[in-house]
């Protein structure tokens, strides 16, 4: 769609919402979130979008910066890069699944914002020095 006529209706939706009585929670989350500390910003979306496979252009846009400047907010903020945090995150939390949950392998390399098996299964190695296999087996023994 056009993106002046997606824009209106997006302002559409959020006035209708405004104008609603019963919406007065919905409203002040967003007043909150309009509030927030752009630092405060920056690590809500990465801690409730790390799993998801987006680009850091993507992680950039959701926090309303241009590229260089959340990658310089960023490692003013974790002390890392992004490419580096998101990595360690993803394969935490991979751990996470496959200690703690039934999950395969597979299941828990794409939950975790993984796209390539072979690639999170050689990142694994490198970070926990075992395989995803050997780690999950080593959790029901």
């Amino acid at each position: 769609p056009d993106k002046a006529q997606l824009d209106l209706k997006i302002r559409e939706l959020l006035l209708t919402l405004a104008d609603n009585p019963v919406n007065g929670e919905l409203l002040s989350c967003f007043s909150s979130m309009m509030q927030e500390p752009k630092t405060v910003s920056l690590q809500r979306v990465m801690e409730d979008n790390f799993c998801f496979n987006l680009r850091l252009e993507d992680f950039a846009r959701l926090t309303t910066r241009s590229l260089s400047s959340f990658t310089r907010d960023f490692e003013t903020l974790f002390n890392t890069s992004p490419g580096k945090w998101l990595t360690e995150k993803r394969l935490d939390h991979a751990l996470h699944l496959l200690t703690n949950t039934d999950k395969t392998v597979t299941e828990a390399a794409y939950e975790s914002g993984f796209e390539n098996a072979s690639h999170f299964s050689r990142a694994f190695r490198a970070r926990f020095g075992s395989s995803p296999l050997s780690m999950k087996r080593q959790k029901v023994a």
